[in-house]
């Protein structure tokens, strides 16, 4: 047997380079998939906040089934929504869950509108 410079027969490190690309493969994998999850929850988030806004603007106008309709098309399934009013103000909360590798989040966006007196009766 030939012996490397540490004193080690080349027979022993058989395999040593396939047990590394498969570490180095598989923490890479864990990488990638963690950085799309947190992608994923980046653009719910979007979503939950782009619906709230336009939940609270229909709520302002006295529209609360249009509410709970744009919360259906806009956010995430299982999207829920929370009207409420301060004042003159309609106060709309969208929750949802990103539905990912990290479902254990709970996600919300609160968003708040005038409410509009209708003109003319």
């Amino acid at each position: 047997m030939t012996a490397t410079p540490a004193g080690r027969s080349r027979r022993a490190d058989r395999g040593g380079v396939t047990v590394e690309a498969a570490l180095a493969l598989s923490s890479l994998m864990v990488v990638l998939v963690l950085c799309l999850a947190g992608l994923m929850t980046v653009i719910a988030q979007l979503r939950i906040s782009d619906a709230a806004a336009e939940a609270a603007r229909l709520a302002g106008r006295g529209d609360e089934s249009g509410a709970q309709a744009a919360v259906a098309a806009l956010a995430p399934s299982g999207a829920s929504l929370e009207l409420g009013v301060d004042g003159d103000l309609v106060v709309a909360v969208v929750r949802a869950s990103p539905g990912s590798v990290l479902s254990g989040i709970r996600l919300d966006a609160r968003a708040v509108a005038h409410r509009e007196e209708s003109i003319g009766g």
